[in-house]
Order: structure tokens, then C-alpha cells, then sequence
């Protein structure tokens, strides 16, 4: 699932790349204003798993989710002023998804999957043999 989304994410920057060759202010706060909804619904789903798997670095990485969703904040108050954001926006969008998945993310990615085989465990007990095996049959 989050995987789907890091996808839908790098679609904005893919769409927003070809939009800043073009110069086109009314498509560029269109991206931008899609681009920042979809990255603030893609943090709290991220972050109420954490929750859930009670990962024990969740508050730093709500911080740098935080951080980056100001970053964005601020690019669309520039861009409301009137300045040329789309070059710069495009820089740091690739360099950071990139960054985020192959470090921040892949940080959690042991804490989410022990939980969920201990919970998938927990339901083999409950239901009985045979359950826990269907998901990976």
C-alpha cells in the first residue's frame, strides 16, 4: 500500500516535470495543491501504522514529515507571491522521495513486518492450523 502511494507521490513529480517546461502557472498550483494534499494523506496513513506497530521512532519520523510538509508550505506561499517555484519544487521533490524511501521509510520496514507476523500468529492460535498458512500459500 505504501508502496502505491510513493508511486502516486513520484506521478505528481513525473506530471510536474513536464508542467514546468511549459510555464503554465495555472497547471503548476494545480500539481503543486494535489501534490501537497496527496503528501499530507500519505503521511498520517504512514503514521497511523507506525502507531498501530508502536514503532519506537515514530515521533522523529513525524517530524520529518513535518519539516518536508512546511518545505511545501513554503514553496506554495512563494509561488502565491508570484515567484517561479517549479524548477527548484522539481529539484528537491526527486531528491527527496528518493531519500525518504531509501532511508526514513526502509527504517521502519522490520518493525511493521515483525508485527504483523506476530499478530498473523496470534490469529493461527486463535483460529487454529492452517489460518496463517493461507497467506502465504
Amino acid at each position: 500500500m505504501i508502496d502505491n502511494q510513493h508511486r502516486q507521490i513520484l506521478d505528481y513529480i513525473n506530471i510536474l516535470e513536464e508542467v514546468r517546461k511549459t510555464g503554465d502557472r495555472g497547471r503548476i498550483k494545480e500539481v503543486l495543491e494535489d501534490l501537497i494534499d496527496y503528501t499530507q494523506s500519505h503521511f498520517i496513513f504512514e503514521e497511523n501504522l507506525l502507531e498501530q506497530v508502536h514503532y519506537q521512532y515514530l515521533p522523529s519520523h513525524r517530524g520529518i514529515h513535518d519539516l518536508f510538509v512546511k518545505r511545501l508550505n513554503d514553496y506554495r506561499e512563494k509561488f502565491h507571491q508570484g515567484l517561479s517555484i517549479e524548477n527548484d519544487l522539481y529539484r528537491l521533490l526527486s531528491k527527496w522521495l528518493i531519500n525518504h524511501i531509501q532511508h526514513d521509510d526502509q527504517d521502519y520496514v522490520d518493525a511493521v513486518r515483525d508485527n504483523m507476523i506476530h499478530y498473523l500468529k496470534v490469529q493461527e492460535q486463535k483460529k487454529g492450523k492452517g489460518w496463517f498458512a493461507r497467506f502465504f500459500s
